[in-house]
């Protein structure tokens, strides 16, 4: 897979890095550790402000399940966030049992882009797929971005990549990506997915049937889209900009919720605002005119019309089945959830 594909999944899957409410599993021992009160401390040197939170480590719990209900039927859902504590070790009693017993397990939807070809001619093509990070016609990020944000994304490069000057001929949406990795293993955090590793080990102990819910583009002569893709020019300035945002703003609040959801700490989750949610960056892509020729502009709608009828006919056919999902899908008056609910089934909030 080329890094552009790489790229399109980050920004354009549903597993990306969301946020939102979570319930405690009543069937697990508390947490190990509590973070401690977040009095911000001072602002450093270079004029971003240092966070008191500590990441918490360990063995945690995470949150409980939501439960969709259909008769006697039930479909148990994980809700997914992102980033997370780095050092913790999630264990979940609750999701060890339903999942012994599960019949089906459902795979969070995602979309992305596969590029299919053989091993030498991938080789071949290397340098061309490295170099699609980079804004066309070499120019740098000073050369595309406003000087105010420019000045901003120094002061940010200094801190969490330091002198690397590769990151400055990239486009501000990959430039953004890599500030946004480095900033997170440097405050504790992951944005990668730990939970699913954690999920197929007790899938492959118990055998479930999986379903895999997802919108895959496959590309078998990538010269055509690496040179259309050399040529354009992405809308990613608000994606750049939101992303310095929210790690100048709310890497505290993002430590706060990534332990809220570790510890199972529902009325913390409640109460901190909502993650940033990444519209601006996937939508840099999918509404380019070469991810809307691709197909990645309606993938979200294709991705929910598959997921729902998978769900219906588990509701159908299991007595128990288990899903994993993004809390920002799940929640909110368009989320999966109240569709569900919309369609007469019964949704029970871990709480109730």
């Amino acid at each position: 897979m080329s890094g552009l594909a790489v790229a399109l999944i980050t920004f354009i899957s549903t597993l990306s890095a969301n946020a939102q409410q979570v319930q405690p599993a009543q069937e697990v021992q508390p947490a190990q550790a509590a973070p401690p009160p977040e009095a911000a401390l001072p602002a450093a040197k270079d004029g971003i402000r240092t966070e008191a939170t500590v990441v918490v480590e360990g063995e945690q719990p995470g949150p409980g399940l939501w439960i969709v209900r259909k008769g006697n039927h039930d479909l148990y859902i994980l809700g997914l966030i992102s980033p997370l504590p780095t050092k913790m070790q999630w264990q979940s009693a609750q999701v060890s049992r339903v999942l012994a017993g599960a019949q089906e397990v459902i795979r969070a939807p995602s979309a992305g882009l596969k590029v299919d070809v053989g091993w030498f001619k991938g080789l071949l093509l290397m340098p061309k797929m490295l170099g699609a990070r980079n804004n066309p016609d070499d120019r740098k990020l000073k050369d595309v971005v406003s000087p105010a944000s420019y000045a901003r994304w120094q002061v940010l490069k200094a801190r969490y990549i330091g002198n690397d000057g590769t990151v400055e001929k990239w486009r501000p949406l990959f430039a953004a990506q890599e500030l946004y990795a480095k900033a997170m293993k440097h405050d504790g955090l992951d944005g990668s997915n730990i939970i699913t590793p954690v999920i197929n080990k007790v899938i492959e102990a118990h055998h479930p049937a999986v379903t895999v819910v997802k919108e895959e583009i496959v590309v078998t002569d990538p010269k055509p889209l690496l040179k259309e893709w050399s040529k354009t020019t992405l809308d990613d300035l608000a994606c750049f900009d939101n992303t310095m945002n929210q790690l100048e703003t709310e890497i505290d609040a993002m430590r706060a919720r990534a332990n809220a959801w570790a510890t199972g700490d529902v009325a913390r989750l409640r109460a901190l605002p909502p993650a940033y949610q990444w519209e601006a960056c996937s939508n840099a892509i999918s509404e380019a005119g070469i991810g809307k020729r691709l197909g990645f502009g309606d993938a979200g709608k294709r991705l929910d019309t598959k997921w729902m009828a998978a769900v219906d006919k588990a509701l159908d056919s299991n007595s128990v089945t288990f899903a994993m999902l993004p809390l920002n899908k799940m929640l909110g008056a368009n989320g999966y959830l109240a569709k569900l609910q919309a369609r007469g089934y019964t949704v029970i909030a871990p709480d109730e």
